[in-house]
């Protein structure tokens, strides 16, 4: 990889594991709805005017409907459950318990007609990954925190289903076009309720910079690093940055909101993440198959993991 694939990785890295941060600070003084609306509409008025300079228009209106599926197992109910959920978790919590969306995309793959066989490797990452999750939640199932640790975990099957529906249904729309509609649809729904919803006097400057790091910062910046990473490195070397983002989210927990960094996080994170990572691992294809680069290089990614 060149070193400005290395930059770019690092940026995703960073720019998709500090979402739980903001957000925490966020819900402190803002309502879910107000936290989604801003995040989409400041996201939406950045990409845009990408998408219209691309042109390409016609594209995204014959694919209305799965775009909408897409905008909300991607955003509208992923974001705000997430946002919901972060009034009772911490934020390293939620951004390790995403980690999972690996293990559950490929169950659901598994379970939707992928004809790719699971090996013991894949199994065991699947297994070992579950444990994870179960040291984690496992102390924080009762009242409350239950609730939310629910929540996210529907979090994570939507951004599992997500990406199969943009793989199957939406192959030919342009991933800027994907995220730029994706979440001005998103804006344009919560615009009610975020304004039935919103403060009575100005949210503090910590709040405030949280929301705009949110939209302009996690979404708009986000979305372009990843596509030009893509471009530069690749699809599949492109995602590993997935692995980094939950380290980032307990590291940004632990040193800006003092959040605890206990035996059990450390141990779950390995857990999650080595049975993320194995559970992904796919064989290397035989000398005498046809090359698939071409088309899985077209093939459009998730909108966010975060």
């Amino acid at each position: 990889m060149s070193r400005h694939g290395w930059v770019l990785f690092a940026l995703m890295g960073v720019l998709w594991g500090i979402p739980y941060l903001m957000i925490k600070v966020a819900v402190e003084t803002v309502s879910v709805p107000m936290v989604v609306f801003s995040r989409t509409a400041l996201g939406a008025l950045v990409l845009l005017p990408l998408v219209l300079r691309a042109g390409q228009l016609d594209v995204v209106r014959r694919h209305w409907r799965p775009l909408l599926a897409f905008t909300a197992m991607e955003i509208l109910g992923p974001w705000a459950l997430l946002s919901d959920a972060e009034n009772r978790l911490t934020s390293s919590m939620t951004g390790l318990l995403i980690a999972a969306v690996p293990i559950v995309g490929v169950v659901l793959a598994r379970l939707t007609g992928d004809a790719e066989r699971l090996g013991p490797v894949r199994w065991a990452g699947l297994l070992v990954g579950l444990a994870g999750v179960c040291v984690l939640a496992g102390p924080h199932l009762g009242g409350g925190s239950g609730w939310a640790i629910g929540e996210v975990m529907l979090v994570a099957l939507g951004y599992s289903i997500a990406p199969m529906i943009a793989t199957r249904r939406l192959h030919d729309l342009p991933s800027l076009h994907l995220a730029a509609f994706s979440l001005a649809v998103a804006a344009l729904i919560y615009a009610g309720p975020a304004i039935a919803t919103r403060p009575e006097s100005m949210p503090g400057g910590r709040v405030l910079a949280a929301l705009i790091g949110l939209g302009l910062v996690c979404t708009a910046l986000a979305f372009i690093v990843f596509f030009e990473l893509i471009r530069e490195v690749g699809t599949s070397r492109g995602m590993v940055f997935t692995y980094v983002n939950p380290a980032v989210a307990v590291f940004a927990g632990v040193v800006f909101l003092s959040e605890p960094l206990t035996g059990t996080i450390v141990a779950s994170f390995a857990l999650i993440l080595g049975g993320s990572v194995l559970a992904t691992v796919r064989r290397s294809p035989s000398p005498v198959a046809a090359p698939t680069s071409d088309r899985v290089a077209q093939e459009p990614e998730p909108a966010s993991d975060h």
